[in-house]
């Protein structure tokens, strides 16, 4: 089981709990990128620790700092414990191909960029072993000076960053043209005339039934850049009915030049600003537009302009995250607080109004049916645990015993959402089919008709975009590029709140706000005056949706 070091439920009342697990999930929040997870009792043999995509000059800082294994050696064999580091194509796909379960990945060759990290109990070391062409990528016992760890603060004669071209700087780095040797308390990784490398063995720390030691990794040269995937492997577990718990705690702190943000996410902050200040442009127009046509203003228009404001407020949030994320490896635990409520009160707006709309409330009726009154029972429970997934999966390590089933519980329930909303629009669409040819108004329900079966398609194109392509787009595009699939996320979406907002708008000659109230007495009463001639010389006022009209 996961156990964080930062927060806990202390002893109480069950009557406490509740509030206190609601408190939890909204200030555990992540705590960037620097990364610490303690994992107890932990029984599976492959733990995804992180992923980050790193540019030139990037470094990956490693502390084991206790495991603990209920397995021990009775005999000479090789080391079945250990840390994988691998490089991938695509940043949202880890690079584990179908395989014999009982295949231990720390006994496996490749002529990708691998580096393994080999954990021996009984000789008390740590063999390090590279696999595939990584000249310049640079592998040390202990972790970075402080100064490292804080971006855009060096000091004269410190120990600096290793750069592209130049080599590593200030003394207990050095890099020349030829075979490196290794360097007793900072070595590099050594490498041969011939380009094969040779292994560099890293001490580890015994204490108490308990090992640790700690290494860091610099990315040298542009070659090197590239998402990388970084694994904790016991191919002791990997036996089914032969798993044997064990304590882990281990530290992570990554890093480009410019922050602690991955190359993917460098640029979230100013995209995220920017979309905030695109929501907040259109949701002034909206109540603009809004106060125009005050006769034609329904409390859905009000709705959807509270819609597009939360989305404003929850992306300004989430754009100051990304920036103290940048700047201190974590972020502030209030403004995260706030992104994780606004981004609640989004999401069930989001669904509950898409739903409104397609079921014509407020527009032609004020009263929802049966079956609609089900489909909101069923969505709005689901956008609240939507959320619950999503806070917990920020709040989270990714080597979290419970991280994969939240991830695949928030996929799932998202996808449930997405297929209920439509159910409203297709049964208005079938409603006006069966009352098109029969209530004398063919004209209007035609209108109608062919106005919902628009915003069907609108709630369709959103879906795919939002949720299909989005994801296809991030595993076919660069590592450095990952921020497309926001860019192409948050763009559907404010395309498809505008276009919402021109099919719905509160205008005179708008189809779906043109429906005559009448019901079959006005029609009844209407005949009879008709016929006996009362009705000579006058006319009729017709109330309708979209305002008076004399007829």
């Amino acid at each position: 089981m996961a156990v964080s070091e930062r927060r806990g439920l202390a002893r109480g009342s069950p009557v406490e709990w509740g509030p206190r697990l609601l408190l939890l999930l909204l200030l555990g929040g992540c705590s960037g990128r620097i990364h610490r997870l303690s994992l107890t009792g932990e029984t599976r043999a492959d733990i995804q620790l992180n992923s980050f995509g790193f540019y030139t000059n990037g470094s990956l800082e490693v502390e084991l700092s206790l495991l603990r294994l209920g397995h021990q050696d009775t005999e000479k064999t090789p080391p079945l414990v250990g840390f994988s580091l691998t490089r991938v194509r695509s940043g949202s796909v880890r690079s584990y191909s179908p395989q014999d379960p009982q295949d231990c990945p720390l006994k496996r060759n490749s002529s990708s960029l691998l580096v393994l990290f080999l954990i021996d109990t009984k000789d008390l070391q740590v063999q390090v072993r590279k696999y595939g062409v990584q000249k310049r990528l640079f592998i040390s016992p202990g972790l970075l000076p402080e100064v490292l760890s804080n971006p855009g603060l060096t000091k004269p004669g410190s120990v600096a960053t290793p750069k592209a071209d130049t080599g590593l700087v200030g003394g207990t780095w050095a890099l020349a043209p030829g075979p490196c040797e290794v360097l007793k308390g900072g070595a590099l990784f050594p490498q041969g005339p011939s380009g094969k490398d040779k292994e560099l063995v890293l001490g580890l720390g015994h204490y108490n039934n308990s090992y640790n030691f700690s290494f860091h990794v610099v990315i040298g040269s542009s070659d090197e850049e590239g998402q990388y995937n970084l694994n904790f492997h016991n191919c002791y577990n990997s036996i089914p009915g032969q798993e044997q718990p064990f304590d882990i705690t281990v530290m992570i702190r990554e890093k480009n030049p410019e922050g602690f943000l991955s190359a993917s996410e460098i640029p979230l902050f100013k995209l995220y600003l920017f979309m905030a200040a695109c929501f907040l442009a259109a949701g002034i127009f909206w109540v603009l537009v809004l106060c125009r046509n005050t006769y034609n203003v329904f409390k859905i228009h009000w709705l959807m302009a509270a819609l597009a404001f939360t989305k404003s407020v929850s992306l300004l949030f989430h754009s100051i995250n990304y920036y103290f994320i940048n700047s201190q490896g974590h972020p502030i635990e209030g403004l995260a607080v706030m992104h994780y409520i606004t981004h609640l009160l989004k999401g069930a707006l989001l669904f509950i109004t898409i739903a409104l709309i397609g079921s014509g409330w407020a527009f032609v009726k004020y009263v929802l049916s049966d079956k609609e009154k089900k489909i909101f029972g069923i969505v709005i429970p689901l956008q609240v645990l939507a959320n619950v997934a999503y806070i917990v999966i920020q709040s989270r390590e990714e080597g979290a015993t419970d991280y994969g089933l939240w991830k695949e519980v928030l996929f799932l329930v998202d996808l449930i959402c997405c297929g209920a909303i439509l159910f409203p629009v297709v049964w208005s669409i079938r409603h006006l089919q069966d009352a098109s040819g029969t209530d004398g108004k063919v004209a209007v329900n035609l209108a109608k008709l062919k106005l919902f079966r628009h915003y069907y398609i609108m709630v369709i194109c959103y879906v795919y975009f939002t949720r299909i392509i989005a994801i296809l787009l991030r595993v076919a595009v660069p590592f450095q590029l990952q921020w497309l699939y926001q860019l192409l996320v948050e763009g559907s979406t404010l395309a498809f709140f505008v276009l919402t907002g021109y099919k719905f708008q509160p205008a005179r000659d708008n189809p779906y706000l043109q429906l005559p109230q009448e019901d079959e007495d006005d029609v009844q009463m209407e005949q009879i005056m008709t016929d006996s001639g009362f009705r000579e010389g006058l006319s009729k006022v017709n109330k309708t949706a979209s305002g008076r009209e004399l007829l």
